[in-house]
C-alpha cells in the first residue's frame, strides 16, 4: 500500500497556537456545516404547506425528512474512506458541490420528485462536511485548546436543528415555501467560493482501494435501520412493506459489515476502522452521546406537537419559543468548551446529565394549563444541559484516539448520532401515538389524548435520562496528545 505525505500548511497538533489560517479555515467549514444541518430540520414546519401545494399525503411529504436522514446514514460511513483517499480540498469541494446543485435543484423543483432528488443531493453534501470539520479540528486545534473549538462544532451539530424549524416558521409565514432554498443558496455559494481560497491539505492520503462490498453492507446497514425507526416514528398505513422487514435487514447487514470490517482492518483496509471502540473513553462517551442526542431529538418533536396540537399555537409562534433553547445552546458551547480545556470532561458532564434528566422529568407536568412561559424556560434548560454535556463528550471521545484513526473515529461519532437521532424520534412518537390511541378508544377527546401521549413519552425520555446520569461517572479525559 502506498502513502502520499501531504504537507500540513495551516498549523500540525503539535504547535503551541493554532495559526491563523487554521483558524480561518475551521471557521469557514463551521459556517459551511451550519449552513448544511440547519436543512436537515427546516422541512419540518413546512410539511402542510407542500402537502397543500404539491397535492401530496403526509406519508409521501415525510420523504422529504426521512429521504435527508437515510442518505446522511448511509453516506456518513463511507466518509472515514475518504479522507484516508483524498485531499482536503477535494473533499470539501465534493461537498460543496453536492450541497449547492441540490438546494438550487430543490429550489427550482417544479413537484415533489425533482424536490426529493434536490434533498438527496444536500444531504450528501451535507455527511461529507461534518466529519470533515472534525477531523480538521483534530489535525490542527492543539490538544489544550480542543475543547473551545469542539464548542464551536457543537453550534452546528445541536443549534443548528433546533434553530431550523424556527426560521423554516418565519419564511413560510411570508414567503414561499421555495426560498428556504433560495435564501440559503448564496450563502452556500459564498462559503464554497471563499473556502475554494483557503482550504489546504492538512491529511496524509493512503492509495487504498475501494471496498465495494463494504459500501453496499453499510448502504443496507445503516441505510435499513434508519429508513425503519423512521417508519416507526410516523404513519406507515400506506406502506407495503412492514416496518420489521427493513429493521432486520438493516440489523442482519450491520453484523456481516462489522465482521468485514474487523478482519480487513489489520491491514488497513477497511472502509469504516473500528479500532476507535477498543480505546474505553471513545466508547464511554459515545455512548452517553447518543443517549443525549436521542433526548434533544425527542424534545425536538414532541414539543412542537404540544404547542400546536394541546395548546393550539400556530408555526411560527411555535418555532419562534423554541428559539432560546436553541440560543441558549448556542452561548453556552462555546464557554463549556472552554471550561473542558481547564477543568476536563466529568466537573462539566455530571451535572449537564442531571440537568438534562431535571429538565425531562419538568416536561412530564406539561399539560393544557402550564404557563406557556415556564414551557420556554423548561426547554432553554434542557438546552443548556445538553451544551454541558455534548461538547465535553465529543472532545474527550474523539481527542482519545490515536491521529490515524481521527477520520474514522469521527465518522462512527457522526453515525451513531444519526441513528440515535432516528431511533429516539421513532421511541418517542412511536409511544405518544399509541397511548393517545388507546385513550381515544377508551372515549378520551383529541386533545386528551395528545395530551397523555406527550406525557407518557416525556417520561420514558426522563427515565432514559437516568442512565446518563449513571454514565457520567465513568467519562474520562483523554491523556494529553
Amino acid at each position: 500500500m502506498q502513502t502520499q505525505d501531504i504537507e500540513v500548511h495551516t498549523g500540525p497538533v503539535a504547535d503551541d497556537e493554532l495559526t491563523p489560517a487554521g483558524k480561518l479555515l475551521i471557521g469557514v467549514l463551521v459556517v459551511a456545516a451550519f449552513v448544511m444541518i440547519l436543512n436537515e430540520t427546516v422541512m419540518s414546519v413546512a410539511l402542510p404547506r407542500l402537502m397543500t401545494d404539491l397535492d401530496i399525503t403526509a406519508t409521501t411529504a415525510q420523504w422529504l425528512t426521512t429521504g435527508f436522514l437515510l442518505t446522511m446514514a448511509v453516506v456518513i460511513p463511507i466518509t472515514g474512506y475518504l479522507f484516508q483517499r483524498f485531499t482536503l480540498r477535494q473533499v470539501f469541494t465534493a461537498s460543496m458541490t453536492l450541497f449547492s446543485a441540490g438546494t438550487l435543484l430543490a429550489a427550482s423543483a417544479p413537484g415533489f420528485e425533482l424536490l426529493l432528488v434536490g434533498r438527496v443531493i444536500q444531504a450528501c453534501g451535507t455527511a461529507i462536511m461534518i466529519p470533515l470539520l472534525m477531523t480538521t479540528v483534530l489535525s490542527l486545534v492543539p490538544t489544550h485548546k480542543r475543547g473551545r473549538m469542539m464548542g464551536v462544532i457543537s453550534i452546528v451539530i445541536a443549534v443548528a436543528p433546533a434553530v431550523g424549524p424556527t426560521l423554516s416558521g418565519v419564511i413560510l409565514n411570508a414567503l414561499d415555501w421555495r426560498w428556504m432554498f433560495w435564501i440559503v443558496l448564496p450563502i452556500a455559494l459564498v462559503t464554497f467560493a471563499i473556502g475554494a481560497g483557503l482550504v489546504k491539505n492538512v491529511t496524509a492520503i493512503k492509495r487504498v482501494p475501494l471496498d465495494v462490498l463494504s459500501v453496499i453492507l453499510s448502504a443496507l446497514a445503516f441505510g435499513g435501520i434508519v429508513y425503519g425507526l423512521s417508519s416507526i416514528g410516523h404513519s406507515s398505513e400506506d406502506s407495503s412493506v412492514p416496518v420489521w422487514v427493513p429493521l432486520v435487514v438493516g440489523g442482519a447487514a450491520l453484523v456481516l459489515f462489522v465482521t468485514r470490517q474487523v478482519s480487513r482492518q489489520a491491514q488497513g483496509r477497511a472502509l469504516l476502522d473500528l479500532r476507535p471502540f477498543t480505546t474505553p473513553t471513545f466508547s464511554v462517551g459515545l455512548g452517553l452521546q447518543a443517549i443525549s442526542m436521542m433526548a434533544m431529538f425527542g424534545a425536538i418533536i414532541l414539543l412542537p406537537i404540544y404547542l400546536q396540537n394541546v395548546r393550539g399555537l400556530d408555526t411560527l409562534t411555535t418555532g419562534l419559543m423554541l428559539l432560546p433553547g436553541g440560543l441558549a445552546m448556542g452561548v453556552m458551547s462555546p464557554i463549556v468548551g472552554w471550561a473542558f480545556d481547564r477543568i476536563g470532561p466529568r466537573p462539566l458532564v455530571i451535572p449537564g446529565t442531571v440537568v438534562v434528566s431535571a429538565a425531562l422529568w419538568l416536561m412530564t407536568l406539561l399539560d393544557g394549563d402550564f404557563p406557556l412561559p415556564m414551557v420556554v424556560g423548561i426547554h432553554a434548560l434542557l438546552m443548556v444541559g445538553l451544551a454541558l454535556v455534548m461538547t465535553p463528550l465529543m472532545t474527550s471521545s474523539l481527542g482519545s484516539l490515536p491521529k490515524d484513526l481521527y477520520s474514522h473515529g469521527s465518522a462512527i461519532f457522526s453515525t451513531v448520532q444519526q441513528l440515535a437521532g432516528a431511533a429516539g424520534a421513532a421511541l418517542f412518537v412511536t409511544v405518544m401515538a399509541n397511548t393517545a390511541a388507546s385513550r381515544i378508544v377508551d372515549g378520551s377527546g383529541e386533545i386528551d389524548a395528545s395530551r397523555a401521549g406527550i406525557h407518557v413519552a416525556f417520561l420514558c425520555a426522563a427515565v432514559l435520562s437516568l442512565l446518563s446520569v449513571l454514565a457520567a461517572f465513568f467519562v474520562r479525559k483523554p491523556a494529553a496528545a
